[in-house]
């Protein structure tokens, strides 16, 4: 077997390399971890979603007998905040056992982790399904590259089952809620602002409008496993000037869903209750999904947790979305595990860092389970 490179030097380097979302910048990280993986002899391709903004698929080939196992995770990272950092935010230092930077726990780790296994799998690699490493750009502002792989139709059409490498700290989590997210506008008639009954205020309109949305799930019930969908208001924006009664105000609302709740039917419900006043548009629809424990693939990643970390693991679920939205159908929707190294509450934190002994277990967690999916 090839030796396994060094998962904690690999997640270093992709830490220097800024893939801060906006601009993203992914393209360096894509080819870093390309030319690492070709060296080994996996095959390589390469998406481009705008210039300098690269994913990468990477395949491991088996003999086609079984359905593919497919590995994920993202390059780019959101902006540094407004806090000070205490260290540089891409310097990729370890200290104390720690990785830090930004992306260090969301998620270049759990990306250097999947890259090693894939490396050292390269050499060994004779089971019948192929093994595919997908690594995408644009994930944090709505998995715009995973969307743009899945339409370019070079994706396995129907993978055995998906692992995505969020922060989880190693721990399994089996679902996640889905994403709405919503623009609305309201347009009034501007006028001078000490005659405000000459005009139409437009800014009146949209916050009458997004406070009435504030109970919008009140009365849902909660789903056993993801809890109940939520409701955040995000951003508010109006008028130009201070005397200048307002005629265009926008808000932006994240609705969070669980199964059960369809977007289609919420998205017409939330139309109607703002009313013909406002103008409503997607921004992004992402679905959720939902491993069930005692899926025969989830399972075997329960059992196999259990006997590498010596304790049963007990599944979670999380809010946020992942490539899993777009990746999942696009795959055939496969049983879905998110785990990966990185800490789920250091995910977009200023002085972001990681476990380095996180880093290394996940790495041989990878490897075990894709020669789990082998059945050695």
């Amino acid at each position: 077997m090839c030796p396994m490179p060094d998962p904690v030097k690999i997640a270093t380097d992709l830490i220097c390399l800024d893939t801060i979302n906006p601009p993203g910048g992914e393209e360096a990280a894509a080819r870093y971890l390309g030319d690492l993986l070709a060296q080994r002899g996996l095959a390589t391709e390469y998406y481009q979603l705008e210039p300098h903004r690269s994913g990468l698929v990477a395949t491991l080939a088996g003999t086609g007998g079984r359905p593919a196992l497919v590995f994920t995770g993202h390059l780019d990272t959101v902006p540094l905040g407004n806090a000070a950092w205490s260290f540089g935010p891409h310097c990729g230092e370890v200290k104390d056992g720690r990785l830090l930077g930004r992306g260090a726990s969301d998620m270049k780790s759990g990306v250097a982790a999947m890259a090693a296994a894939a490396a050292a799998l390269a050499e060994e690699w004779a089971g019948e399904a192929d093994l595919v490493f997908v690594f995408t750009a644009a994930e944090e502002t709505g998995c715009q590259g995973a969307e743009q792989m899945a339409a370019g139709g070079k994706l396995p059409a129907q993978a055995g089952a998906l692992l995505v490498a969020e922060p989880t700290n190693n721990v399994p989590f089996l679902g996640h809620k889905g994403a709405l997210w919503l623009e609305a506008t309201a347009r009034g008639k501007s006028a001078h602002g000490s005659m405000p009954d000459m005009g139409d205020n437009a800014i009146y309109k949209a916050a009458r409008a997004a406070a009435g949305l504030e109970q919008l799930f009140a009365e849902a019930p909660a789903h056993t496993q993801l809890g109940k969908p939520t409701v955040n208001v995000g951003t508010f924006h109006g008028g130009s000037k201070i005397n200048m009664v307002p005629d265009q105000a926008v808000f932006q609302v994240d609705l969070r869903t669980v199964p059960g709740v369809e977007h289609d039917e919420l998205f017409a419900r939330v139309a109607g209750q703002l009313g013909p006043d406002i103008a409503l548009e997607r921004l992004i629809d992402l679905p959720g999904f939902l491993t069930p424990a005692e899926e025969p693939w989830a399972a075997r990643v329960l059992a196999l947790l259990e006997r590498e970390q010596g304790r049963p693991p007990q599944p979670g679920y999380v809010n946020y979305f992942t490539d899993a939205s777009v990746l999942r159908p696009a795959l055939g929707n496969p049983p879905t595990v998110i785990l990966g190294p990185g800490l789920p509450g250091q995910a977009h934190q200023t002085n972001e860092f990681c476990e380095t002994a996180k880093i290394v277990e996940a790495a041989g967690l990878y490897l075990a389970l894709a020669r789990e999916w082998q059945g050695r």
